[in-house]
Protein backbone atom coordinates (compact mmCIF):
# COMPACT_ATOMS: atom_id res chain seq x y z
CA UNK A 1 0.00 0.00 0.00
CA UNK A 2 1.05 3.50 -0.99
CA UNK A 3 1.69 5.56 2.37
CA UNK A 4 1.44 9.19 2.86
CA UNK A 5 4.08 11.55 4.21
CA UNK A 6 2.37 11.28 7.42
CA UNK A 7 2.21 7.73 7.36
CA UNK A 8 -0.93 7.24 6.65
CA UNK A 9 -1.71 4.18 4.24
CA UNK A 10 -3.49 6.01 0.40
CA UNK A 11 -6.19 3.48 0.81
CA UNK A 12 -9.52 5.45 -0.38
CA UNK A 13 -10.00 6.05 -4.33
CA UNK A 14 -9.59 9.84 -5.39
CA UNK A 15 -12.43 12.38 -5.42
CA UNK A 16 -13.86 14.53 -8.26
CA UNK A 17 -12.08 17.17 -6.54
CA UNK A 18 -8.43 15.45 -6.48
CA UNK A 19 -9.09 14.42 -10.30
CA UNK A 20 -10.07 18.20 -11.18
CA UNK A 21 -6.91 19.37 -9.02
CA UNK A 22 -4.47 16.91 -11.10
CA UNK A 23 -6.18 17.90 -14.36
CA UNK A 24 -5.51 21.40 -13.86
CA UNK A 25 -1.84 20.37 -13.07
CA UNK A 26 -1.39 18.20 -16.29
CA UNK A 27 -1.82 14.92 -14.95
CA UNK A 28 -3.78 12.88 -16.91
CA UNK A 29 -3.97 9.37 -18.06
CA UNK A 30 -1.61 8.93 -20.98
CA UNK A 31 -0.77 6.22 -23.13
CA UNK A 32 1.63 6.66 -25.47
CA UNK A 33 1.45 3.63 -27.19
CA UNK A 34 -2.68 4.33 -27.82
CA UNK A 35 -1.46 7.70 -29.83
CA UNK A 36 1.26 5.79 -31.24
CA UNK A 37 -1.15 2.98 -32.67
CA UNK A 38 -3.68 5.03 -33.68
CA UNK A 39 -1.75 7.35 -35.69
CA UNK A 40 0.42 4.02 -37.14
CA UNK A 41 -2.81 2.13 -38.16
CA UNK A 42 -5.00 5.18 -39.71
CA UNK A 43 -1.64 6.42 -41.22
CA UNK A 44 -0.69 3.32 -43.11
CA UNK A 45 -4.52 1.89 -43.70
CA UNK A 46 -4.52 6.07 -45.45
CA UNK A 47 -1.64 5.06 -47.70
CA UNK A 48 -2.90 2.21 -48.95
CA UNK A 49 -6.14 3.48 -49.85
CA UNK A 50 -5.18 7.14 -51.09
CA UNK A 51 -1.84 5.66 -52.53
CA UNK A 52 -2.41 6.13 -56.11
CA UNK A 53 -4.34 9.39 -55.47
CA UNK A 54 -0.98 10.60 -53.67
CA UNK A 55 1.57 9.07 -56.25
CA UNK A 56 -0.45 10.18 -59.17
CA UNK A 57 0.04 14.06 -58.24
CA UNK A 58 3.37 13.43 -57.36
CA UNK A 59 4.39 12.13 -60.55
CA UNK A 60 2.07 14.69 -62.37
CA UNK A 61 4.33 17.69 -60.35
CA UNK A 62 8.08 15.53 -61.05
CA UNK A 63 7.11 15.28 -64.90
CA UNK A 64 6.35 19.28 -65.26
CA UNK A 65 9.34 19.88 -63.55
CA UNK A 66 11.84 17.45 -65.40
CA UNK A 67 10.16 18.52 -68.83
CA UNK A 68 11.04 22.94 -68.43
CA UNK A 69 12.50 24.39 -71.27
CA UNK A 70 15.66 26.51 -71.65
CA UNK A 71 13.33 29.36 -72.69
CA UNK A 72 11.19 28.56 -69.48
CA UNK A 73 14.52 28.38 -67.50
CA UNK A 74 15.39 31.77 -68.64
CA UNK A 75 11.89 33.59 -67.41
CA UNK A 76 11.57 34.34 -64.22
CA UNK A 77 7.41 34.66 -64.29
CA UNK A 78 7.39 31.46 -65.92
CA UNK A 79 9.61 29.83 -62.97
CA UNK A 80 7.60 31.94 -60.46
CA UNK A 81 4.54 29.84 -62.00
CA UNK A 82 5.25 26.62 -62.14
CA UNK A 83 6.94 26.48 -59.19
CA UNK A 84 3.07 27.15 -57.58
CA UNK A 85 1.91 25.14 -59.89
CA UNK A 86 4.18 22.21 -58.29
CA UNK A 87 3.86 23.58 -54.98
CA UNK A 88 -0.23 23.07 -55.81
CA UNK A 89 0.26 19.75 -56.78
CA UNK A 90 2.29 18.44 -53.66
CA UNK A 91 -0.46 20.12 -51.47
CA UNK A 92 -3.13 18.53 -53.28
CA UNK A 93 -1.81 15.52 -53.05
CA UNK A 94 -0.68 14.63 -50.13
CA UNK A 95 -2.88 17.30 -48.31
CA UNK A 96 -6.03 15.16 -47.15
CA UNK A 97 -3.49 12.66 -45.76
CA UNK A 98 -1.69 14.96 -43.70
CA UNK A 99 -5.49 16.67 -42.52
CA UNK A 100 -6.39 13.11 -41.54
CA UNK A 101 -2.81 12.90 -39.48
CA UNK A 102 -3.27 15.75 -37.80
CA UNK A 103 -7.07 14.77 -37.06
CA UNK A 104 -5.72 11.98 -35.68
CA UNK A 105 -3.10 13.23 -33.90
CA UNK A 106 -5.82 15.84 -31.78
CA UNK A 107 -8.72 13.11 -31.21
CA UNK A 108 -6.82 10.47 -29.94
CA UNK A 109 -5.63 12.01 -26.58
CA UNK A 110 -10.12 12.39 -25.98
CA UNK A 111 -10.13 8.86 -26.04
CA UNK A 112 -7.84 8.72 -22.30
CA UNK A 113 -8.16 11.36 -20.41
CA UNK A 114 -8.86 14.56 -22.67
CA UNK A 115 -7.01 17.70 -23.89
CA UNK A 116 -5.47 19.07 -20.81
CA UNK A 117 -4.04 22.34 -20.94
CA UNK A 118 -1.65 23.77 -17.83
CA UNK A 119 0.21 26.26 -17.81
CA UNK A 120 1.78 24.42 -14.32
CA UNK A 121 3.24 21.15 -16.60
CA UNK A 122 5.39 23.56 -18.55
CA UNK A 123 6.51 26.01 -15.98
CA UNK A 124 10.34 26.08 -15.09
CA UNK A 125 11.46 23.60 -12.05
CA UNK A 126 15.42 23.64 -11.01
CA UNK A 127 15.31 19.72 -10.17
CA UNK A 128 14.98 19.07 -14.11
CA UNK A 129 18.22 20.93 -14.66
CA UNK A 130 19.76 18.31 -11.83
CA UNK A 131 21.81 15.28 -13.06
CA UNK A 132 21.01 13.54 -10.19
CA UNK A 133 17.37 13.69 -10.59
CA UNK A 134 17.59 12.62 -14.26
CA UNK A 135 19.42 9.99 -13.30
CA UNK A 136 16.85 8.41 -10.33
CA UNK A 137 14.09 9.11 -13.36
CA UNK A 138 16.36 6.93 -15.73
CA UNK A 139 16.81 3.89 -13.28
CA UNK A 140 14.00 3.98 -11.41
CA UNK A 141 10.81 1.13 -11.23
CA UNK A 142 8.90 3.63 -13.95
CA UNK A 143 12.23 3.77 -15.87
CA UNK A 144 12.75 -0.06 -15.81
CA UNK A 145 8.91 -0.37 -16.98
CA UNK A 146 9.71 1.72 -19.43
CA UNK A 147 12.50 -0.36 -21.10
CA UNK A 148 10.61 -3.50 -20.75
CA UNK A 149 7.65 -1.98 -22.80
CA UNK A 150 10.31 -1.04 -25.35
CA UNK A 151 11.68 -4.62 -25.44
CA UNK A 152 8.19 -5.93 -25.47
CA UNK A 153 6.99 -3.72 -28.15
CA UNK A 154 9.66 -4.57 -30.21
CA UNK A 155 9.23 -8.27 -30.02
CA UNK A 156 5.68 -8.10 -30.49
CA UNK A 157 6.18 -5.70 -33.94
CA UNK A 158 9.17 -7.94 -35.20
CA UNK A 159 7.05 -10.94 -34.63
CA UNK A 160 4.10 -9.71 -36.58
CA UNK A 161 6.24 -8.42 -39.23
CA UNK A 162 8.31 -12.05 -39.66
CA UNK A 163 5.07 -13.91 -39.72
CA UNK A 164 3.64 -11.42 -42.54
CA UNK A 165 6.79 -11.88 -44.15
CA UNK A 166 6.90 -15.12 -44.17
CA UNK A 167 3.36 -15.78 -45.95
CA UNK A 168 4.16 -13.27 -48.23
CA UNK A 169 7.61 -14.23 -49.59
CA UNK A 170 6.46 -16.02 -52.47
CA UNK A 171 5.10 -12.63 -53.64
CA UNK A 172 8.34 -10.67 -52.88
CA UNK A 173 10.29 -13.54 -54.47
CA UNK A 174 7.95 -12.98 -57.42
CA UNK A 175 8.70 -8.83 -57.93
CA UNK A 176 12.23 -9.98 -59.67
CA UNK A 177 10.19 -11.43 -62.65
CA UNK A 178 7.77 -9.13 -62.84
CA UNK A 179 7.97 -5.74 -65.34
CA UNK A 180 9.36 -2.99 -63.72
CA UNK A 181 5.96 -0.84 -63.44
CA UNK A 182 4.06 -3.78 -62.28
CA UNK A 183 7.06 -5.19 -59.80
CA UNK A 184 6.99 -1.09 -58.46
CA UNK A 185 3.35 -1.18 -57.89
CA UNK A 186 2.70 -4.38 -56.94
CA UNK A 187 5.97 -4.39 -54.31
CA UNK A 188 4.15 -0.37 -52.81
CA UNK A 189 1.20 -2.67 -52.23
CA UNK A 190 3.55 -5.34 -50.46
CA UNK A 191 5.11 -2.92 -48.51
CA UNK A 192 1.77 -1.28 -47.42
CA UNK A 193 -0.12 -4.05 -46.38
CA UNK A 194 3.39 -4.87 -44.27
CA UNK A 195 3.24 -1.71 -42.73
CA UNK A 196 -0.66 -1.91 -41.81
CA UNK A 197 0.10 -5.29 -40.47
CA UNK A 198 2.73 -3.98 -38.51
CA UNK A 199 0.98 -1.30 -37.17
CA UNK A 200 -2.14 -3.58 -36.19
CA UNK A 201 0.10 -5.26 -33.84
CA UNK A 202 0.47 -1.48 -32.03
CA UNK A 203 -3.37 -1.91 -31.05
CA UNK A 204 -2.02 -5.03 -28.90
CA UNK A 205 0.03 -2.98 -27.15
CA UNK A 206 -1.85 -0.30 -26.32
CA UNK A 207 -4.98 -2.95 -25.24
CA UNK A 208 -2.72 -3.61 -22.59
CA UNK A 209 -0.84 -0.59 -21.53
CA UNK A 210 -4.18 1.95 -21.30
CA UNK A 211 -5.46 -0.11 -18.76
CA UNK A 212 -1.99 -0.03 -17.13
CA UNK A 213 -2.17 3.88 -17.11
CA UNK A 214 -5.72 4.08 -15.80
CA UNK A 215 -4.44 1.95 -12.79
CA UNK A 216 -1.75 3.66 -12.65
CA UNK A 217 -2.82 7.17 -12.59
CA UNK A 218 -5.81 6.23 -9.79
CA UNK A 219 -3.08 4.88 -7.72
CA UNK A 220 -1.06 7.85 -7.53
CA UNK A 221 -4.02 10.23 -7.03
CA UNK A 222 -5.37 7.57 -4.05
CA UNK A 223 -6.09 9.72 -0.55
CA UNK A 224 -5.78 8.89 2.78
CA UNK A 225 -8.65 9.36 4.68
CA UNK A 226 -7.62 12.10 6.32
CA UNK A 227 -7.21 13.84 3.23
CA UNK A 228 -10.58 12.30 2.58
CA UNK A 229 -12.11 14.14 5.37
CA UNK A 230 -9.80 17.23 5.34
CA UNK A 231 -11.08 18.11 1.51
CA UNK A 232 -15.14 17.62 2.90
CA UNK A 233 -14.34 19.86 5.29
CA UNK A 234 -12.49 22.39 2.81
CA UNK A 235 -15.37 21.55 -0.16
CA UNK A 236 -18.27 21.63 2.68
CA UNK A 237 -17.02 24.46 4.64
CA UNK A 238 -15.99 24.13 8.63
CA UNK A 239 -18.86 23.84 11.06
CA UNK A 240 -19.15 27.43 12.22
CA UNK A 241 -18.68 28.31 8.78
CA UNK A 242 -22.05 26.04 7.96
CA UNK A 243 -23.98 27.40 11.11
CA UNK A 244 -23.18 30.83 9.60
CA UNK A 245 -24.80 30.10 6.20
CA UNK A 246 -27.28 27.90 7.95
CA UNK A 247 -28.54 31.11 9.97
CA UNK A 248 -28.33 33.08 7.51
CA UNK A 249 -30.32 30.82 5.03
CA UNK A 250 -33.29 30.84 8.15
CA UNK A 251 -33.08 34.35 8.26
CA UNK A 252 -34.15 34.76 4.36
CA UNK A 253 -36.47 32.05 4.73
CA UNK A 254 -38.27 33.75 7.90
CA UNK A 255 -37.95 37.09 5.84
CA UNK A 256 -39.98 36.14 2.67
CA UNK A 257 -41.98 34.10 5.43
CA UNK A 258 -43.03 37.27 6.90
CA UNK A 259 -43.88 38.41 3.23
CA UNK A 260 -46.33 35.92 2.94
CA UNK A 261 -48.44 36.66 5.97
CA UNK A 262 -50.44 39.64 4.66
CA UNK A 263 -51.64 37.20 1.73
CA UNK A 264 -53.18 34.46 4.52
CA UNK A 265 -56.99 34.47 5.43
CA UNK A 266 -56.86 33.57 8.83
CA UNK A 267 -53.91 33.42 11.48
CA UNK A 268 -54.58 30.62 14.29
CA UNK A 269 -53.39 31.05 17.52
CA UNK A 270 -52.52 29.22 20.87
CA UNK A 271 -52.82 32.20 21.47
CA UNK A 272 -49.36 33.46 22.96
CA UNK A 273 -46.85 30.56 21.95
CA UNK A 274 -47.56 29.30 18.68
CA UNK A 275 -49.12 31.09 15.24
CA UNK A 276 -49.90 29.53 12.15
CA UNK A 277 -51.03 31.70 8.89
CA UNK A 278 -53.24 29.82 6.41
CA UNK A 279 -54.93 30.95 3.07
CA UNK A 280 -57.35 29.34 0.78
CA UNK A 281 -58.40 30.37 -2.41
CA UNK A 282 -61.13 28.18 -3.52
CA UNK A 283 -61.09 27.91 -7.25
CA UNK A 284 -57.22 27.67 -6.98
CA UNK A 285 -56.94 25.30 -3.94
CA UNK A 286 -58.69 22.31 -3.35
CA UNK A 287 -56.90 22.13 0.65
CA UNK A 288 -55.95 25.38 2.50
CA UNK A 289 -52.46 25.57 2.79
CA UNK A 290 -50.01 26.80 5.53
CA UNK A 291 -48.36 30.01 4.23
CA UNK A 292 -45.97 30.77 7.77
CA UNK A 293 -46.39 29.55 11.33
CA UNK A 294 -43.58 30.13 14.34
CA UNK A 295 -42.79 29.52 17.85
CA UNK A 296 -42.90 32.52 20.95
CA UNK A 297 -41.33 35.79 19.26
CA UNK A 298 -41.96 34.87 15.47
CA UNK A 299 -45.55 33.80 16.38
CA UNK A 300 -45.88 37.63 18.23
CA UNK A 301 -44.24 38.79 14.76
CA UNK A 302 -46.75 36.82 12.61
CA UNK A 303 -49.81 38.33 14.76
CA UNK A 304 -48.49 41.99 14.63
CA UNK A 305 -48.29 41.75 11.25
CA UNK A 306 -51.80 40.29 10.66
CA UNK A 307 -53.53 43.15 12.73
CA UNK A 308 -51.07 45.66 10.46
CA UNK A 309 -52.98 44.00 7.81
CA UNK A 310 -56.35 43.40 9.27
CA UNK A 311 -56.42 39.63 9.23
CA UNK A 312 -58.76 37.76 11.37
CA UNK A 313 -56.79 35.66 14.38
CA UNK A 314 -58.27 32.85 15.52
CA UNK A 315 -57.26 31.55 18.87
CA UNK A 316 -57.90 27.95 18.92
CA UNK A 317 -54.62 26.23 21.03
CA UNK A 318 -55.29 22.44 20.43
CA UNK A 319 -55.61 23.04 16.54
CA UNK A 320 -52.54 26.07 16.32
CA UNK A 321 -50.42 23.40 18.07
CA UNK A 322 -51.55 20.80 15.73
CA UNK A 323 -50.61 22.40 12.63
CA UNK A 324 -47.45 23.56 14.22
CA UNK A 325 -46.48 19.98 15.03
CA UNK A 326 -47.22 18.69 11.59
CA UNK A 327 -47.65 20.90 9.11
CA UNK A 328 -44.90 22.30 6.57
CA UNK A 329 -44.53 25.76 5.53
CA UNK A 330 -45.87 26.33 1.55
CA UNK A 331 -47.76 22.88 1.97
CA UNK A 332 -51.12 21.69 2.46
CA UNK A 333 -52.64 20.80 5.83
CA UNK A 334 -52.68 17.50 7.42
CA UNK A 335 -55.69 15.90 5.88
CA UNK A 336 -56.77 14.91 9.94
CA UNK A 337 -56.99 18.52 10.32
CA UNK A 338 -59.72 19.26 7.10
CA UNK A 339 -62.59 19.02 9.37
CA UNK A 340 -61.10 21.38 12.36
CA UNK A 341 -59.78 24.26 9.63
CA UNK A 342 -62.61 24.10 7.81
CA UNK A 343 -65.13 25.26 10.99
CA UNK A 344 -62.47 27.92 11.20
CA UNK A 345 -62.40 29.21 7.33
CA UNK A 346 -65.98 29.02 7.48
CA UNK A 347 -66.43 31.20 10.48
CA UNK A 348 -63.63 33.78 9.51
CA UNK A 349 -65.62 33.58 5.49
CA UNK A 350 -69.32 34.41 7.22
CA UNK A 351 -67.59 36.82 9.71
CA UNK A 352 -66.39 38.74 6.85
CA UNK A 353 -69.62 38.80 4.96
CA UNK A 354 -71.29 39.96 7.76
CA UNK A 355 -69.39 42.65 8.75
CA UNK A 356 -69.46 43.84 5.05
CA UNK A 357 -73.02 43.77 4.75
CA UNK A 358 -73.98 44.21 8.59
CA UNK A 359 -75.70 41.13 9.15
CA UNK A 360 -75.98 39.23 12.44
CA UNK A 361 -72.52 38.00 13.58
CA UNK A 362 -72.04 34.17 13.14
CA UNK A 363 -71.54 32.16 16.10
CA UNK A 364 -68.09 31.12 16.90
CA UNK A 365 -66.90 26.96 16.47
CA UNK A 366 -64.94 24.96 18.79
CA UNK A 367 -62.93 23.25 16.80
CA UNK A 368 -62.25 19.71 17.80
CA UNK A 369 -59.18 17.90 17.52
CA UNK A 370 -57.44 14.62 18.86
CA UNK A 371 -55.21 14.38 21.10
CA UNK A 372 -52.81 12.77 19.17
CA UNK A 373 -52.70 14.83 16.88
CA UNK A 374 -51.63 17.60 18.87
Amino acid sequence: MAESESGQEKTEQPTAKKLNDAKQKGQVPRSKELNSSAIMFTGSAALLMMGPYMLSHLANMMKQGFSITRNEIMDSATITSDFVAAAWAVAVGIGPFLALMSVMALATPLLLGGWAFSTQAISFKADRLNPLSGFKRIFSAKGLMELVKALGKFLVVALFAWFYLWLKKDEFLGLAEESFFNAMSHGAWLFGSCFLVMSSSLILIAAIDVPFQLWDHSKKLKMTLQEVRDEMKETDGRPEVKSKIRSIQQEMAQRRMMEDVPSADVIITNPTHYSVALKYQPEKMAVPVIVAMGKDLMAFRIREVAQENEIEIFQAAPLARALFAHGKIGEEIPSDLYFAVAQVLAFVFQLQQAREQGLEMPERPDPYVAEDSE
